[in-house]
């Protein structure tokens, strides 16, 4: 495949442009390459300055991109178990153990023996957003587990009641708006979420300059709370309560205005009945926060001239996830901000369905099956990644006994990973995409490790559907593969064909069946710009090096700025986009409604049935929370340069404010005896781990914070870096029966746990099970 856009600057280096896949901010970078040793790699990284979106910005974690490239711990051939042990191996011995394990399964046990779990990076690689829909197809199974719901499933789900579209997710218009209001994120430090903003902290301060006003609710006074003109510091989990509240007030106060999403709205006095008994009095001690300061905010909110209501993970990974996230869009369309500019507004991606006259649709809808063990109801395709093990460990008809894991390291993401290490030792069979190997990949049969990312395309399929300023931009290899290096996107074909009972098929014909049936469904749509043309002409018009090209083109084409397979000759193509290497400014975002919806009313649904019948379980929580007498209240954090559990092998973003210290307010390591730098035991329903004490006022009395992602301390994996500073496994401490029940996200902050000193003589440790 060709290089990305390079320019020679003397003997034996070049610099290239690369679009960076380690968070959501997609910054574009500017990579120097070298030639050593007739190889090349990356030797720095810069923010590309004429990039159209991020012009020149760059964290820490980009600027190391060339370290991350370059781990020599990663995996750069397969590995497959032979007696016992994961050996090197070819890609077609790889391979033919993958049909045999996951063939031989599907033969005996049918699909539901067989489950797909999709990590988090799988959103951020053009493969990884383009097979795995084709890998569920062909598999037939029901056992679909992603990290959506250890994340961000709340919003999908309320989105879907809301707007008959789980995809349809409004983020803040931050270059525009006069107040922010940010509940339960932490952008300074994680880049934005679910809300695609490069230089995330640099748009907060603009907010500033220009005299509009920035509100963060938090427990902890974190870095984008330190920056703000009001810190809420909101007791954990009460943020529904709160917001409930603030909606409360907005009707109270006769200061509910819908402006020009009003006519699209049904349900709004429905939703002012659901909360008049949630008055700020009502609420204030459950949610920890004064009601003068809840009407303040509400009051706010409503005179901005321009406003916007934001969340993420600190309140969708919560007790009451969904409601929240529903009140999030709730308090954005009662004070007029829904689908405004500088309000929330939906972002129009370039390979998105091209718009069409609003028309309604079947809306959304939960628990069309549900699981076999715990009897979780299936929510967007999905079964709650908490029950995962369970659904492998009890025996039974339908137990699953294969697993196919892309991209995904769940024994330290999801809930009771000894639990989870333990079911994937007893597996049949397990085949693992990922470049390391983890605590979850060591347990595979089989492990196929992707490409560096310097030897690998960019496009943004989602974050360009959650982006703060519509925008294109793809970048090819910065360096070609290795030639034995297997591009993901064949890894992930091939597994598609596995799964198909072809494992000896070609790849590309996975891609060309995708083509043929795009076209052929388009061409019969009256709605369709390429409706009554002959599918297999345009077929041939497509361009690109390889499959996922090809239905890359296809879909820019057929996108709502596409030439519409030359109907329009300034359109967007494939060939055009090349030919912008810094990507094309589509311009700022635009009101879409009635557009985005799909709801049976053609209206958005402002007080959906599930959301009603789920109020009464946040109304019982009025009385109080249900801690137990003595025990604080748990919370994650964010680091700056790290992501999850994926960059603790890089030295250089080791270390310094990326450590795994258990925060503790210094009211309560007085009453408790704890040390600053001395060592605590915390125990959860799920076990207890230990952890370093950092005492800090950032967290309020009765609140102690553990970040995220930690834990690598299991024997039998290949990450030295890591292992030599392991940190401890926050998810450890809960056994999984905490569950958001609308949405089946794990409740990953606001639980309680015990708390007291271990003696120095005593070394830290997280349990895990003995090595496989």
């Amino acid at each position: 495949m060709s290089e990305s856009a390079s320019t020679r600057t003397g003997a034996g280096t070049r610099t290239a442009l690369r679009i960076c896949p380690l968070c959501e901010a997609t910054c574009g970078l500017s990579v120097t390459v070298a030639r050593e040793g007739g190889r090349e790699r990356i030797t720095a990284a810069r923010g590309d300055r004429d990039d159209v979106f991020s012009r020149g910005f760059v964290c820490p974690k980009g600027a190391l991109f060339g370290e991350l490239d370059g781990d020599p711990h990663r995996l750069t051939r397969p590995l497959v178990r032979r007696g016992g042990e994961l050996r090197e191996a070819s890609w077609e011995e790889a391979f033919a153990a993958v049909a045999e394990g996951l063939g031989g399964t599907l033969a005996a046990h049918g699909p539901q023996a067989v489950a797909l779990f999709l990590g988090n990076p799988t959103v951020h690689t053009v493969a990884g957003a383009l097979y795995p829909p084709l890998l569920v197809k062909a598999l037939r199974t029901p056992n679909l587990f992603t990290a959506s719901t250890l994340d961000q499933m709340p919003k999908h789900v309320s989105s879907g009641l809301l707007y008959g579209d789980p995809l349809a997710i409004p983020v803040p218009d931050l270059d525009r708006t006069d107040h922010l209001l940010v509940v339960g994120a932490n952008p300074v430090e994680s880049g934005g979420s679910l809300c695609t903003a490069p230089d995330f902290p640099g748009r907060l301060r603009a907010l500033r300059r220009r005299g509009g006003t920035l509100t963060v609710i938090d427990p902890r006074r974190t870095r984008t709370a330190r920056l703000a003109d009001r810190h809420v510091a909101v007791r954990p989990g009460g943020d529904a309560l709160l917001l409930m509240a603030m909606v409360q007030v907005l009707f109270a106060e006769d200061l509910v205005d819908t402006g020009g999403a009003g006519p699209h709205l049904s349900g709004v006095r429905d939703v002012a009945r659901l909360a008049a008994d949630f008055t700020p009095e009502a609420v204030a001690g459950a949610c920890g926060v004064e009601p003068e300061v809840i009407r303040a905010l509400a009051r706010e909110l409503a005179v901005a001239e321009r406003a916007a209501v934001y969340g993420r993970i600190g309140s969708t990974a919560v007790e009451f996830g969904t409601l929240t996230s529903w009140l999030v869009d709730v308090l954005n369309a009662l004070t007029g901000n829904l689908d405004r500019p500088g309000g929330a507004m939906f972002p129009l991606s370039a390979t998105a369905r091209a718009p069409r006259p609003p028309a309604g649709g079947r809306g959304f809808t939960t628990g069309r099956r549900h699981s076999r063990v715990g009897g979780h109801p299936e929510v967007k395709g999905e079964f709650p990644a908490a029950a995962l093990a369970e659904e492998i460990d009890t025996p039974g008809e339908g137990r699953v006994r294969a697993l196919v894991c892309i991209a995904g390291n769940p024994v330290l993401s999801a809930p009771d990973g000894a639990r989870l290490e333990r079911a994937l030792a007893g597996l049949d069979f397990m085949v693992s995409v990922d470049p390391y190997l983890n605590e979850t990949s060591r347990h595979a049969h089989v492990v196929l490790p992707p490409p560096r990312p310097s030897r690998s395309p960019h496009f943004d399929h989602s974050f360009n559907a959650l982006a703060v300023r519509n925008q294109v931009r793809y970048t090819r290899p910065v360096i070609a593969p290795a030639g034995d290096e297997v591009p993901e996107r064949e890894i992930l074909a091939r597994l598609v064909l596995c799964a198909s009972g072809a494992p000896d098929g070609d790849p590309e014909s996975v891609d060309a069946t995708v083509v043929r049936r795009t076209l052929a469904a388009a061409v019969a749509d009256p709605r369709s710009p390429v409706h009554g043309r002959d599918a297999d002409d345009l077929a041939r018009c497509l361009t690109g090096e390889d499959g996922a090209e090809r239905r890359l083109d296809m879909m820019l084409r057929l996108g709502p700025y596409g030439d519409g397979f030359g109907a329009d000759p300034d359109g967007l193509t494939l060939a055009r986009l090349l030919e912008h290497p810094h990507g094309i400014d589509l311009g700022p975002l635009r009101p879409r409604l009635p557009e985005v919806l799909r709801t049976p009313s053609g209206t958005v649904e402002l007080c959906p049935g599930p959301i009603a019948g789920d109020v009464p379980r946040l109304r019982r929580a009025l009385d109080g929370r249900r801690e137990r007498p003595g025990a604080l209240v748990l919370i994650g954090r964010r680091h700056l340069r790290s992501n999850n559990s994926w960059m603790h092998n890089i030295p250089a973003l080791v270390g310094g404010s990326n450590r795994c210290t258990l925060q503790v307010h210094p009211a309560d390591a007085a009453r408790l005896g704890l040390a600053d730098g001395g060592l605590a035991e915390i125990t959860g329903d799920g076990g207890a781990i230990r952890a370093p004490v950092e005492v800090t006022d950032a967290v309020p009395p009765g609140v102690v914070s553990l970040p995220h992602g930690w834990g690598h301390d299991r024997p039998g994996t290949r990450t030295p870096v890591a292992a030599a500073d392991p940190g401890a496994n926050v998810n450890q401490l809960l056994d999984g029966r905490l569950l958001d029940p609308l949405s089946g996200t794990a409740v990953l902050n606001g639980f309680p746990v015990e708390v007291a000193p271990v003696a120095a003589s005593v070394p830290a440790a997280d349990p895990s099970p003995a090595s496989v």
